[in-house]
């Protein structure tokens, strides 16, 4: 029972030290973005260390209510299936900010030179930004068969 709480505040722990780690730097005005990158690095490192220890120990079996199967209560399969959608929008709307943010700025320029190459410069910027939809949809077909 005792890990049912401590778990969860070493995860609130870890998110909270880059904020610590940053104000302590801002204060003596050693900030910079390297040390940003390295802090959140770990933190994220160590968040996805207690994602893979937490399934694996008996906390999901506290979930299951007296007479209930363990299938019923979350399964460590569910919790892949909602980790891969998290991943396919994440990752596909970075996909998309990478492209948008090198589109887009080309196509203003462009536009700016010869605005007949308007719809030329658009189309280019909405291929970047499918590339969000089209993980959004992967998703929610991840999704729509956890349950079943």
């Amino acid at each position: 029972m005792l890990n049912l709480f401590l778990i969860p505040l070493l995860a609130v722990a870890l998110l909270l030290a880059p904020f610590a780690v940053m104000a302590k730097k801002i204060k003596t005005g050693k900030s910079s973005p390297k040390s940003a990158f390295i802090a959140n690095l770990c933190t994220f490192a160590g968040i996805m260390l207690i994602g893979l220890i937490l399934p694996f120990g008996n906390i999901v079996s506290f979930a299951a209510e007296e007479g209930s199967t363990i299938k019923e209560a979350i399964t460590t399969g569910a919790g892949l299936g909602y980790l891969a959608a998290g991943l396919s929008v994440g990752l596909s709307c970075i996909g998309s900010g990478i492209a948008v943010g090198s589109g887009a700025p080309a196509a203003i320029g462009a536009t700016s030179e010869d605005p007949k190459n308007f719809v030329k410069s658009l189309i280019f910027v909405v291929l970047g930004e499918g590339i969000a939809l089209y993980g959004l949809l992967i998703s929610i077909l991840i999704i729509s068969n956890i349950g079943g």
